[in-house]
């Protein structure tokens, strides 16, 4: 079974990692990396959308030939 460490994390480290966070990058720099951070995970689903639509698109026309 697998473990996963960051489930773990109590308040207080989760409160010292968002500290850390805030003297390294300041509060003005967190709300960009945010932004763009939220475009790279739009960004992938976008892309795993279009890979599965291939996927599936790829399994009719195979159908579609064994039909004729």
């Amino acid at each position: 079974m697998m473990t996963y460490p960051l489930l773990m994390l109590g308040t207080w480290e989760i409160v010292a990692i968002v500290a850390v966070v805030l003297l390294l990058f300041g509060g003005k720099k967190i709300p960009e990396l945010m932004k763009g951070l939220g475009k790279g995970v739009k960004s992938f689903k976008e892309g795993m959308n279009e890979v599965e639509k291939e996927i599936k698109d790829a399994g009719d026309d195979t159908y579609k030939k064994e039909e004729k």
